[in-house]
């Protein structure tokens, strides 16, 4: 338990929300940037999923890990963690603007992965300990609404930027700011474990890395709920990446323009249901364990005709209006999933298990699933033309999304035993 009085530990997770925010507007700011790149440096649909995706996965998955380990370690301050990972990918960031070529931009990209690989873990296993269980999940919530809120930024002042000053200067101008957030972090954040002195048996009885993935990957529960979060992010990160350039190429519309209405109904929606879909997870675990898993799967199956009938729909404007409550629906199992997989694990192995989650959201959603996009979307382009992104979207969006459902239903038969297992 902590000693941090209530307003302090709510001082702490709003500044952590604005450290997420950071950290996903300049993960994201490329989708809206992709078609000016596009056009500036020649890029095909391929080498723009290569981008956008994989360059930042590939780093930000395989380093998650051993930072999650270190931020577990007893005496380390996971504030430090967070403010030097935050100085690293914001200053990346900017240096994306400089890019001449594709390969200084995948590379740059790859920059940003490595710093933001050390911001989620260390911040979940923070906030965990300060929330107790039953007010865990909109405690998550709460710092989730980070991806809703810095992408809908990212949307907004992307397109505007792109449009005013270039994309160049756009990741300059999203850049800098995270420099300053991480002084703050450092200066007025405090982290409770590493102020209490560490007794020898904590040390000796951290758990090793194959233990921490041993008890994690044991739990049928985390097993259906991370197999889920895969293909979930899968279309979180394809409508998040693809859906701006599927508005601009099927119906020809600007930068500026998409990013207004799709990143309203993008940033809104996804906000709305992340804040809904934790009040909601508390509320339901109270009715039943089993039931902080039910909500989140009858979202995710709504949302997959919502998603496809806006990708296939004639008029943008219908597009957009379908997609507002389609991305909240598909973002409602945000905060309940992270609960339940906090839960699952020790207190040791939190950190790491809020990495795992994250490894199957961007190793699979972001870092194959965009590729594959692309490389889908270059393939039946000779036959469709311009509108290649909006028909493999709406074939590969409907289909993760209902995987997702499923899994996440099946999940709700192991929770009350292996939650209570836990403590």
């Amino acid at each position: 338990m902590t000693t941090m009085s209530p307003r302090r530990v709510k001082l702490t997770v709003y500044v952590l929300l604005l450290v997420y925010i950071l950290n996903f507007l300049d993960r994201q700011i490329v989708g809206i940037l992709a078609q000016s790149i596009s056009k500036d440096l020649h890029l095909t649909d391929t080498q723009i999923g290569l981008m956008t995706g994989l360059a930042f996965a590939l780093f930000y998955t395989s380093l998650g890990i051993p930072i999650a380990r270190l931020a577990d370690r007893p005496g380390t301050s996971r504030v430090k963690v967070i403010a030097v990972c935050l100085t690293a990918w914001s200053a990346m960031t900017a240096l994306c603007g400089a890019a001449g070529s594709f390969a200084q931009l995948f590379f740059a990209r790859v920059g940003v992965g490595i710093g933001e690989a050390g911001g989620t873990p260390p911040a979940h296993s923070l906030i965990a300990e300060l929330s107790p269980p039953e007010k865990r999940a909109s405690a998550l919530s709460l710092y989730q609404l980070g991806p809703p809120l810095g992408g809908l930024i990212a949307m907004v002042m992307g397109g505007y930027l792109a449009d005013t000053i270039g994309w160049r200067w756009a990741f300059v101008v999203v850049g800098a700011p995270g420099v300053l957030l991480a002084l703050v972090v450092f200066l007025f954040l405090r982290d409770p474990r590493s102020e209490r002195p560490v007794p020898e048996a904590a040390k000796a009885a951290q758990t090793t890395f194959v233990e921490a993935f041993a008890h994690i990957w044991s739990s049928r529960a985390n097993r259906l709920i991370l197999a889920s979060v895969a293909f979930a992010a899968t279309a979180n990160y394809g409508m998040l990446i693809w859906g701006p350039i599927f508005l601009q190429r099927s119906f020809g519309i600007s930068a500026s323009q998409t990013g207004l209405w799709f990143g309203l109904a993008n940033g809104i929606g996804s906000a709305l249901g992340v804040w809904y879909g934790g009040q909601l997870g508390d509320r339901m675990r109270a009715r039943g364990k089993q039931h902080l898993m039910t909500a989140p799967a009858l979202s995710l199956a709504l949302s997959c005709p919502l998603l496809v009938a806006g990708l296939l729909v004639p008029d943008w404007h219908i597009a957009v209006l379908l997609f507002f409550p389609a991305i909240g629906l598909l973002w409602l199992h945000v905060g309940p999933t992270y609960s339940a997989v906090q839960g699952l694990v020790p207190s040791s192995s939190r950190a790491t298990a809020s990495a795992s989650i994250l490894l199957m959201q961007n190793l699979f959603g972001l870092g194959l699933g965009s590729p594959l996009i692309g490389k889908l979307s270059d393939h039946f382009k000779p036959d469709v033309g311009a509108d290649s992104v909006r028909c493999v979207l709406a074939v590969l969006v409907g289909v993760v999304t209902l995987a997702a459902a499923v899994l996440q239903w099946r999940s709700r038969k192991y929770l009350p035993v292996e939650l209570d297992r836990a403590g």
